[in-house]
């Protein structure tokens, strides 16, 4: 029972979506199903005119055969019109769907780009890019090659069993019991394929995860010898996904296509078995030959739409499985952005007993109480796992403040406008994402920014040189993830995108972590000539960028162990920070010491 009931809850939640992105275009909707019942309807009238011809005209050889037989002609001319009105406005429909689907697609996109970075903590990309694109192209297959051909199919049902409830009520009830055996194969196809259709989409789901993954570190997996396994792993992926989808076909072939057609067979011998005994083994009257040509016709005609309605019922089931993974998506809480109207000013930030935890009960920060002033050039450093970039991501607004206070320029971060808040406060992240378009593309990222903007923020940053410096200058186009460009320039472009903005303050997150020591002095230099000008904050790896900080916050399991500027930190006798700037000299000494002498090789 509980299985029926989440499949009914998936079925209406299906419909739900599905209604709410065509209610645009209901009218053309409403417009479409009413040509489709007449065509119905015309398509319908072809027997009983044929009835008609061989009751009153053929066997009585009446002289007036020639007016029946020329309307019997029309009849059927009629019919292949309202075919071809039929088939046209399915093709409306279509188009109806297509850009439902467009809407759906897009509202699936949007609202992933509103969510909050705590579900993108638990994403795996491959799965959510499945979601967005090969399960929004399943919903499609729902409208276009679903839904409306059984929509089409159960108007054609309904006009032929009420024509042939006109012609002969009885043998209509004995026709129609072809429905109640066709629903019943198709609930036990349900019954069979239902877990196999849920199991196949997540199996493809998992592929799509694995290619990705396995593209986005292809040189770690060639470079560890991993490659062989992870080759492995697809393959029993794969296999699983064959047998989930062998199921399946098992299952249409035994329940649907074969199971109709010997339906059809018994009821045809059913029908002319009624005949038979009507007429006790004697001749059929004139009245009783066109009543049966009729019925033999329709239940050919009735059999069609049940087959038709049957054979879409897989791609119904898997269609269904996927709009209700796209609505399990739609169902996750967008970004609590609640309407305000503060705005950053000076760049001050507060912050007052502040505590974060990811899981209740396993706390990230603890008790961090910390004002930097307005200009104020602060570093953060600590081991792994103190907390760094969990504060980080508590400034940018990734996560809510439950505990404690966060403040800026007095006010509490959530009470900052959101559109406000994303110009006023830049990131520089550690990993610089670029997009495979132009330098100019890469630093405005969508924002409405003049060229002399553009240029002006990568001044700022030293960027400018070596984009100048390229075959088109800022229109030179960098290549997926910046290909074309030294991991050093890469950051230079993040930063150049952070301050084109104009911020109040910019956030660094181990901004020199991966660049040589040349870029990095470039990157000092730009830094330098903000300071004062805006608040920086840097969470720093390699301590050498935040020595000239006004001060130095050093976290240690989650709480400021020392804060002070880099001259009295060192003064520490066995402080942490003095041991990080020795154990980070002592290793960058080792490696010079150990790095070969460019004369002895070769």
């Amino acid at each position: 029972m509980k299985t029926t009931d989440n499949t009914n809850s998936t079925g209406r939640r299906a419909a739900a979506l599905l209604w709410r992105a065509a209610k645009p275009e209901s009218r053309h909707l409403w417009i479409g199903l009413a040509w489709l019942a007449v065509a119905a309807a015309l398509d319908a009238l072809g027997p009983v005119l044929g009835k008609a011809y061989i009751d009153r005209y053929l066997l009585p050889r009446d002289p007036a055969i020639a007016n029946i037989a020329a309307l019997l002609i029309g009849a059927l001319v009629a019919g292949w019109v309202a075919s071809w009105v039929r088939y046209r406005q399915l093709s409306r429909l279509a188009g109806v769907a297509m850009r439902s689907v467009r809407r759906i697609r897009e509202s699936v996109y949007g609202h992933v780009l509103r969510l909050p970075m705590s579900f993108f903590d638990k994403a795996i990309t491959g799965q959510l890019v499945s979601r967005v694109t090969n399960d929004t192209e399943a919903v499609k297959q729902l409208y276009v090659q679903v839904l409306f051909v059984m929509l089409d199919c159960l108007i054609m049902l309904a006009s032929l069993l009420v024509t042939m409830a006109f012609l002969d009520w009885r043998l209509m009830l004995i026709v129609t019991t072809l429905v109640p055996a066709v629903f019943g194969i198709v609930y036990l196809y349900q019954r069979l394929s239902a877990p196999a259709v849920a199991r196949t989409r997540q199996l493809r789901s998992e592929l799509n995860a694995q290619t990705a993954e396995s593209i986005s570190g292809m040189a770690v997996l060639q470079a560890t010898g991993a490659a062989h396994g992870y080759g492995e792993r697809y393959a029993r992926i794969n296999n699983d996904h064959y047998q989930s989808r062998q199921t399946e076909l098992r299952a249409n072939a035994l329940l649907l296509r074969p199971a109709l057609d010997l339906l059809n067979v018994a009821m045809l011998a059913v029908v002319i078995a009624v005949f038979g005994l009507r007429e006790g083994g004697g001749s059929l009257s004139a009245i009783e030959v066109g009543v049966l040509y009729a019925f033999v016709s329709y239940v050919g005609r009735v059999t069609e739409p049940l087959i038709q309605l049957t054979m879409q019922f897989s791609q119904l089931q898997q269609a269904i499985i996927a709009a209700a993974r796209v609505n399990t998506l739609l169902d996750e809480a967008e970004a609590d952005r609640p309407a305000a109207d503060g705005r950053v000013t000076a760049g001050a930030v507060s912050m007052r007993q502040l505590n974060f935890a990811y899981a209740p009960g396993t706390p990230v920060l603890r008790q961090v109480s910390l004002d930097i002033a307005p200009g104020e050039f602060i570093g953060i450093v600590g081991p792994t796992g103190s907390g760094k970039s969990s504060l980080l991501s508590l400034l940018l607004r990734f996560y809510p403040v439950a505990d404690g206070q966060l403040l800026i320029d007095g006010q509490p971060i959530a009470s900052l406008d959101e559109a406000a808040f994303r110009d006023a406060v830049g990131l520089v992240p550690q990993e610089p994402f670029l997009l495979a378009a132009s330098a100019r593309e890469n630093i405005a990222m969508g924002r409405p920014l003049t060229d002399a903007q553009i240029e002006t923020a990568a001044i700022a940053a030293g960027a400018h040189g070596f984009i100048s410096r390229l075959e088109q200058g800022y229109d030179t186009k960098l290549g997926e993830g910046g290909a074309r460009l030294a991991v050093g320039e890469k950051q230079l472009i993040a930063i150049a995108r952070a301050l084109a903005g104009q911020p109040r303050i910019l956030l660094l997150d181990e901004a020199t972590s991966h660049i040589d020591s040349e870029t990095e002095a470039v990157v000092q230099q730009a830094l330098a000539k903000l300071h004062g000008k805006l608040t920086l904050i840097s969470i720093a790896h390699r301590l050498s960028t935040i020595r000239d900080a006004d001060r130095i916050v050093v976290l240690n399991h989650g709480r400021i162990a020392e804060l002070g500027p880099h001259e009295d930190l060192m003064q520490i006798e066995g402080g942490l920070y003095r041991r990080l700037v020795e154990l980070q000299q002592l290793v960058s000494d080792d490696a010079a010491n150990t790095a070969p002498d460019a004369s002895s090789i070769g």
